[in-house]
């Protein structure tokens, strides 16, 4: 599985892919909320409507597929 610390390597390109699944997420706060996950989670509650504790267990699933991904795109093919 994918973790935070993986995720904000490469912020801006993980940010782009949050929006497409968190169409709420505003471009203008992507440097407010940078690399600090209590403050995203926090974020993403306040522009979705879902308490702290759903915000987060959608980031865990977003890690969760997001390192899925990158597992596919890294695999051989025909494996």
């Amino acid at each position: 599985m994918l973790n935070w610390t993986d995720l904000t390597q490469d912020w801006s390109t993980s940010f782009a892919r949050a929006k497409r699944r968190f169409p709420n997420l505003r471009d203008q706060d992507m440097a407010r909320i940078s690399k600090d996950r209590k403050r995203f989670e926090a974020y993403l509650a306040e522009r979705h409507h879902l308490t702290v504790n759903e915000a987060h267990e959608e980031v865990e699933d977003f890690l969760f597929t997001e390192g899925l991904n990158r597992e596919l795109v890294r695999a051989p093919l025909g494996k």
